[in-house]
């Protein structure tokens, strides 16, 4: 079972995902796909039922190993180990790109976006993802009062040293060839109460690549998933709902969500 699409942060993303796949594609759509920072490979399957060939990479060996075990029914998928700031890939390559909260561990971020839009194929589409600094105070209290990272939990938990600024990455988008199609807020006020702190200190004590990054000691006690969707997820997409519709709009929310297109 893939526990993490009980909590309503990391569900939201998957729906993100899930809804602008349903949206701009259809199955088998897109010829060539890059799935960018797949960690353990819970979103893999659903890319690849849209895509020809789906590669799916990260810096992680761990994890690449694990989602290679987990996926490896599926025939157009190809996993690589692969640095964000320097993909190998050649340029124009994709007719899509995934990204799910990878751009807040790389260092330079606007550097990957300069990568995301080289191997981008002129009018190939982006999904991106990421937590953004003006995340709601029902979250993270202590640091959003501090104004600064003063805990590494709350909004600064799971390895972030650092949170994207969304106006920062509508520059980064411009200035490399990316025309922004969609903005939307992932998590507002009532999920981000609804996950303050204690999900951060859950990851820590037993996901393991708690920290998101490569290298990191393995656990003796850790949680890995499944593909299979837990039935209470119900109940999760009722929360995410109404946190929408009440705070959908607000300057503040735990993650962005965009959609962009590499001009031709």
């Amino acid at each position: 079972m893939n526990y993490k699409l009980l909590f309503p942060t990391y569900r939201n993303r998957y729906l993100f995902i899930r809804e602008n796949l349903k949206k701009y594609g259809a199955k088998g759509k897109f010829k060539e796909v890059l799935n960018l920072g797949t960690g353990e490979g819970d979103y893999d399957p659903m890319i690849a039922d849209f895509s020809q060939h789906l590669t799916a990479c990260d810096i992680n060996e761990n994890d690449i190993a694990f989602a290679s075990r987990m996926n490896a029914h599926i025939g157009n998928l190809q996993y690589k180990k692969e640095d964000a700031l320097n993909l190998t890939f050649a340029d124009n390559s994709f007719q899509l790109l995934t990204c799910v909260d990878v751009m807040e561990h790389v260092g330079k971020p606007k550097r990957m976006t300069e990568e995301i839009a080289r191997v981008l194929a002129p009018n190939g589409l982006g999904f991106i993802t990421f937590p953004q600094i003006n995340f709601p105070w029902t979250y993270d209290p202590i640091n959003r009062l501090l104004g600064r990272r003063a805990i590494a939990q709350g909004a600064y938990a799971f390895g972030h040293e650092y949170l994207v600024n969304p106006r920062e990455f509508h520059h980064w988008a411009e200035e490399y060839g990316l025309e922004v199609l969609e903005e939307k807020n992932l998590s507002g006020h009532l999920v981000a109460l609804l996950e303050m702190y204690w999900t951060g200190l859950i990851q820590r004590l037993f996901k393991e690549n708690a920290g998101n990054i490569s290298g990191e000691t393995e656990k003796k006690l850790k949680l890995r998933p499944s593909a299979k969707e837990p039935a209470l997820t119900i109940l999760t997409d009722a929360i995410i709902k109404l946190d929408y519709a009440v705070f959908g709009k607000s300057k503040y929310s735990v993650g962005k969500g965009f959609v962009v297109r590499k001009k031709s």
